[in-house]
């Protein structure tokens, strides 16, 4: 694996802050996580943010085919060199942002696993894209920095869990997989990292409509953290009135004086199936 460093030198480029670009420059670590990640001659990968190809390569080694997508179109006469050099037939290029990518188009009848160094600046978003495609993706090895790490698979009651972690842990078991420091990219970020393993559940409880419901409730109870569950799903957005929402919550079984940080996955659902039946 050529240093990206080096590579980004010889056409005069640069890490691109904007895009929250880190990329990984340490061969060993990229080793380790594609070993964990426990793909095989069968897998089909979907990578996100390819970067300059530190985690392609070896899982091209290993992996039936891989569609590594990348944004940025400056490295991808970079990335594709790296693949040339190495000889490999098994790797898709898509130059597009993830966000607007297809992904059932991609998995067809085939379930995926996703692997990524997210970019930064749109980690969450990635994830919550992910969620809604999860049908289509087996499990998912995904490096954030180690603060949303933590946000992730906080439990209820402290100030880490949030929208992102009820929403994530409704559709998925989240376990942490590696810490990565600074030291293994380049630029070096100033925090480390954390990659979590995601293994999505076949959520059949509720449908797709039910679904929406739940995480329109979830967004609407963090709206305003601070408050009351009573206040803080009141109006906003979604423009639930008062009266309602302290009829849901009782029908729910939730104190309406509760905080949203104190809620289950288990209580919001409760809660998100109380709205959908009064509707």
């Amino acid at each position: 694996m050529t240093h990206p460093g080096q590579l980004l030198k010889q056409r005069k480029l640069y890490a691109g802050k904007e895009l929250g670009q880190n990329f990984l420059s340490n061969p060993d670590t990229a080793r380790i996580i594609v070993e964990k990640t426990g793909i095989s001659k069968e897998t089909r990968v979907l990578e996100i943010g390819s970067g300059l190809g530190a985690l392609t390569i070896p899982i091209a080694r290993i992996a039936y085919h891989v569609t590594a997508v990348e944004k940025d179109s400056r490295l991808i006469p970079l990335l594709q060199q790296e693949l040339d050099t190495e000889g490999f037939k098994n790797v898709e290029i898509i130059n597009k942002d993830v966000l607007k990518l297809d992904i059932a188009e991609i998995a067809k009848d085939n379930k995926l696993v996703v692997i990524g160094n997210l970019p930064y600046n749109i980690s969450s978003q990635i994830l919550f894209r992910l969620i809604e495609k999860r049908t289509c993706i087996e499990k998912a090895f995904l490096m954030f920095q180690k603060e949303l790490a933590n946000r992730i698979i906080a439990p209820p009651g402290g100030r880490d869990y949030s929208r992102l972690s009820a929403v994530v842990q409704y559709a998925a078991q989240v376990s942490r997989v590696a810490k990565i420091g600074p030291s293994s990219f380049f630029p070096k970020p100033e925090v480390d990292s954390t990659i979590l393993r995601f293994n999505f559940f076949e959520t059949k409880e509720f449908n797709l409509e039910q679904e929406k419901t739940l995480f329109n409730v979830i967004k609407a109870a963090f709206s305003k953290r601070r408050k009351s569950l009573k206040n803080s799903m009141t109006g906003g957005e979604f423009k639930f009135e008062k009266a309602f929402i302290l009829k849901v919550l009782e029908s729910a079984g939730i104190d309406s004086q509760r905080r949203a940080e104190t809620l289950t996955v288990d209580e919001f659902k409760a809660l998100a199936l109380a709205i959908w039946k009064k509707r």
